[in-house]
């Protein structure tokens, strides 16, 4: 297998909130900034923002705009691979389904996709992430997905709404007023184990096996799985186009079958611009 590879938020109390010094509420007038701080609290922070005609995109440019605390996160993109096995890797089974990432913020929840909408479909779901989660605030990376009885993932059932999904954690960018983004994934994914809810639940934790690539990718295909994903153990979680993630899919899915048409029929021609390549970058 051939490689490119370069190696190479302050809080201040206000109305018994935490509001973040550069947040939009702080330029309103009095009255109007107590009425938002109010809502804010009571989890409306959107609606009273839009009242107050603040525009949440791009008036929150490094807060996400569904609550006063969280950051707004990238997803990490992930680069094209060919099956390999590294003592320095990590590898996880590539669940079939959305691409998700959970801003969870005290009993609330919301499923934001990578481009940015909010998925509104399974408000159980976010509920449920919401009070599984052990921690006040977070901001989870993980996929959306139905799972058939044997556990292996149904994207057709996610897509047409026939069963309830699952959330599938792998990555904590974000804890608890604390940016975990810099850390080497090893790290994350402890900490992402610490905050994975003790009893059963739609929120689970996506295990992985290190070294060992090519022999979960040929068990992945024996299984008719989507493939596998090779994550560099120290990797930081890095914004796009940058990444040292690798997907690495299984050619004779079964599942991807007319997926390809399907979803290049209703990809609007912006998203074909707007799109970068990911680039491998070991950092």
């Amino acid at each position: 297998m051939s490689l490119d590879v370069d190696f190479g938020r302050e809080r201040r109390s206000f109305v018994g909130h935490n509001v973040p010094a550069d947040h939009p509420i702080r330029d309103l007038p009095a009255s109007s900034a107590l009425r938002t701080a109010v809502g804010i609290v009571r989890g409306d922070a959107d609606a009273c923002l839009r009242q107050l005609g603040v525009g949440l995109a791009s008036g929150l440019p490094r807060y996400y705009a569904g609550s006063p605390v969280l950051p707004l996160v990238s997803p990490m993109p992930l680069a094209v691979g060919q099956p390999f096995s590294h003592p320095e890797w990590l590898y996880e089974l590539k669940w079939d389904g959305f691409r998700a990432l959970a801003y969870v913020d005290g009993h609330h929840c919301r499923l934001v996709s990578r481009r940015g909408h909010v998925y509104k479909a399974w408000p159980y779901l976010n509920e449920e992430i919401a009070h599984s989660a052990r921690c006040d605030e977070a901001v989870i990376d993980g996929e959306i997905v139905c799972l058939a009885p044997d556990g292996t993932s149904r994207f057709f059932d996610l897509m047409l709404r026939r069963e309830w999904p699952h959330f599938m954690a792998f990555d904590l960018p974000w804890v608890n007023g604390e940016d975990l983004r810099g850390m080497p994934l090893r790290t994350r994914k402890r900490r992402l184990t610490r905050i994975m809810p003790r009893v059963e639940s739609r929120l689970r934790y996506v295990d992985h096996v290190a070294g060992s690539g090519i022999e979960l990718f040929d068990a992945a295909c024996a299984r008719d799985l989507e493939g596998v994903v090779a994550k560099w153990a120290e990797g930081t979680y890095q914004g796009g186009p940058r990444t040292s993630w690798l997907k690495i899919k299984n050619p004779e899915y079964s599942q991807a079958e007319g997926r390809h048409e399907l979803f290049e029929k209703h990809r609007s021609r912006g998203d074909r611009a707007t799109w970068t390549k990911p680039v491998l970058q070991l950092r």
